[in-house]
């Protein structure tokens, strides 16, 4: 959790932080077939939702919207198998989709600007490529690194029905993240514990300084061979008087 987060969570009911991966101890470590459960159900689940509200609506149809972005299968893994990873918290989820989106429109768009289609057509190579490319830093700038969103930049460029939408592109893909996001704040509370953090990871704990202490036999034998030695230095002055 960010360093602000566990004190906001904290003073909310307990049956809302849970759902929101607050937890007051580490979550205990489930069996793997626990793990394997969940990431199916999380998964079927999630995609299903996506392709049930895009591919049956008319609202999405009239707009030609797809059933479903392809990168969110990618994201799939993450969000439900991975969930402990960095890149599958929300920040790196909702921000890294919805960034990777608006960077491949707008290129692409700059693209459109060429004198013909069958130009536009040759040149979506390019496009793709350095939509992705630069989704990809941006990610980085913003700390939203998620390696599926860098498909979403991808095919706003390359996947003609995609380039039809245009703008209308960013709603869908936010509202895509938003449900993946919801959906796996369900699946993955039940048993495990989801998100990790929201915005930024808790700073590692500081371990307080341990003095060590010589045990008391080597303590003194320390100082007899010291008052030896300032014996031995004290006589051979002596002597030389």
């Amino acid at each position: 959790m960010a360093s602000t987060s566990p004190s906001i969570l904290a003073r909310l009911p307990r049956w809302i932080s849970h759902w929101l991966g607050y937890r007051t101890s580490p979550a205990p470590k489930r069996p793997d077939y626990i793990i394997w459960i969940w990431s199916f159900i999380g998964a079927f689940g999630g995609l299903s939702i996506l392709q049930a509200i895009f591919g049956q609506s008319h609202y999405f149809i009239q707009r030609n919207a797809p059933s479903i972005v392809a990168s969110y299968g990618a994201s799939a893994v993450l969000c439900y198998g991975a969930i402990e990873a960095p890149l599958a918290q929300p920040r790196a989820l909702m921000g890294g989709h919805f960034i990777s989106a608006l960077t491949g429109v707008c290129i692409t768009k700059l693209f459109g600007l060429l004198p013909t289609e069958q130009r536009l057509d040759q040149l979506r190579w390019l496009a793709g490529s350095l939509s992705s490319a630069t989704a990809i830093v941006l990610m980085q700038m913003t700390s939203t690194t998620h390696p599926p969103a860098g498909a979403t930049a991808l095919i706003a460029a390359v996947d003609p029905e995609i380039y039809i939408m245009g703008w209308y592109y960013l709603p869908v893909v936010l509202l895509s993240s938003t449900i993946v996001l919801v959906s796996a704040l369900i699946v993955n509370n039940i048993q495990r514990r989801y998100p990790v953090f929201w915005f930024a990871p808790s700073p590692p704990a500081v371990a307080p300084a341990v003095v060590k202490s010589e045990p008391p036999t080597l303590a003194g034998e320390r100082d007899a061979s010291i008052n030896d030695v300032e014996k031995g230095v004290v006589g051979t002055l002596a002597s030389a008087d």
